[in-house]
């Protein structure tokens, strides 16, 4: 039983009514607390959503209203997207006056850890994700920040030798995201609406972190049918990646993943991305500058 009750898990999803991985994870890992499901009109299978999952469980909304209300960064006029179930996660939250929720695609089979106790790289499942959705709140509360999201596989490449799990800690947000209701992020562009966010409020002075302590894993991108799939199959990857980039151009650019299998993907300078976080330890050292520069 979570101890944090003002919290919910929403699932945003599309024309997978059959195939909810995430629903059936969660529910296999031992998660208890409230999950609600996310679609939209134009989705044909809404009463299978329905049938299986309760009525008082399944949130639609009206996509084409919610797209003019947000900025696609391109004209398209694609509504194969998640950015608007993004969007309008907030307004649902409100109305169920949740103060914390977490955001989840459709297609997660697996929740694991990828740190020992002797904070060694380590793979285990997690069995008990009641206790590990505290943990997190627990984080963003303490640190007060405004969004959280667990790791991908993808970040631990190289094990305990790769970069990503020698940093500890990310200042990114991608597919899972810890958000707090009051405090609402804009999703902007078609694709890749979650990076994007998260390089853009972190260049803004927001904090936006992903601990390198739990993964989610999920299918080939381009691979499951239906969610985004045909968004991905339409555009590729090249088109997914200057989203971002016209969204933050000074310090995101096009670059190539992988060594054998190459492919066009975004890279971030993130030293002139983000402001640098100080320890409170040395709080005594800027108020003497302060005083100085004055």
């Amino acid at each position: 039983m979570m101890k944090n009750k003002n919290f919910a898990v929403f699932i945003l999803s599309h024309g997978r009514a059959n195939q909810l991985h995430t629903y059936r994870t969660l529910k296999r890992l031992n998660y208890t607390g409230k999950i609600y499901i996310i679609i939209d009109n134009e989705d044909k299978t809404a009463n299978d959503y329905i049938s299986k999952f309760g009525k008082e469980n399944v949130f639609i909304f009206d996509k084409k209203k919610v797209a003019s209300q947000i900025d696609t960064m391109d004209n398209f006029n694609n509504r194969k997207a998640i950015v608007y179930a993004r969007n309008y996660n907030f307004k649902i939250a409100k109305q169920l006056n949740l103060e914390y929720f977490l955001q989840l695609d459709d297609d997660y089979g697996y929740f694991g850890y990828k740190i020992d106790k002797f904070k060694n790289y380590s793979i285990k499942t997690c069995h008990k994700l009641d206790e590990v959705f505290d943990l997190y709140l627990d984080f963003m509360k303490n640190t007060k920040s405004d969004a959280v999201a667990m790791a991908q596989d993808g970040d631990f490449i190289g094990g305990e030798n790769g970069g990503s799990f020698k940093k500890g800690l990310l200042r990114k947000c991608m597919n899972t995201w810890f958000l707090k209701t009051d405090n609402v992020i804009d999703f902007t562009g078609t694709l890749n609406e979650d990076y994007t966010a998260s390089v853009y409020y972190g260049s803004l002075g927001k904090k936006i972190f992903t601990p390198i302590f739990i993964s989610i894993k999920q299918p080939t991108t381009q691979k499951a049918a239906g969610g985004m799939t045909d968004a991905y199959l339409d555009n590729g990857t090249y088109v997914k990646t200057f989203y971002s980039i016209m969204k933050c151009p000074s310090f995101v650019k096009v670059s190539v993943m992988g060594t054998v299998h190459k492919r066009i993907h975004h890279k971030t300078k993130w030293n002139n991305a983000v402001p640098k976080i100080l320890s409170e330890d040395h709080k005594k050292y800027n108020v003497v500058i302060s005083h100085k520069l004055k």
